[in-house]
């Protein structure tokens, strides 16, 4: 006997392998507010190189560099894909940093509120994403 579905019903009961290019994940809310905020952050971080130096040479180097500078620090010790292994102590050091960082942009441009709700938006969502990596 062959274990093959007798009906359409018996299609959907049957676990099988994902096909080769899909992998589906679930839609999760959290991981939406984490991707929000990660990109806020950068931009909060482009938007200050833009505002805060003089265009055309500091103003771009900032705009890009700075944001930059972050992805890469995010991706070396914060990043689930990180080639370098780190504890928990200091991938929250190291998202504790980036996120003052982006919040104190604000702040230093003259929009101390939006920096504190990012600020306060940014440790939930990073306390949030902490417990489940622990769990």
């Amino acid at each position: 006997m062959t274990n093959a579905p007798q009906s359409p019903v018996d299609w959907e009961a049957v676990p099988g392998p994902a096909p080769a290019g899909e992998r589906r994940r679930p839609f999760d809310a959290w991981r939406v507010l984490r991707v929000l905020v990660c990109t806020f952050g950068l931009l909060s971080l482009a938007f200050w190189g833009y505002w805060s130096w003089q265009l055309p040479l500091p103003g771009y180097l900032f705009m890009v560099g700075a944001p930059l500078f972050a992805a890469v620090v995010w991706y070396f010790f914060r990043s689930p894909a990180s080639p370098i292994e780190t504890d928990i102590v200091g991938k929250t050091i190291v998202e504790v940093a980036l996120v003052i960082a982006a919040g104190a942009t604000w702040v230093s441009i003259g929009h101390p509120v939006v920096g504190f709700v990012f600020i306060v938006i940014a440790a939930l969502s990073g306390v949030i994403a902490f417990r489940r990596e622990t769990a």
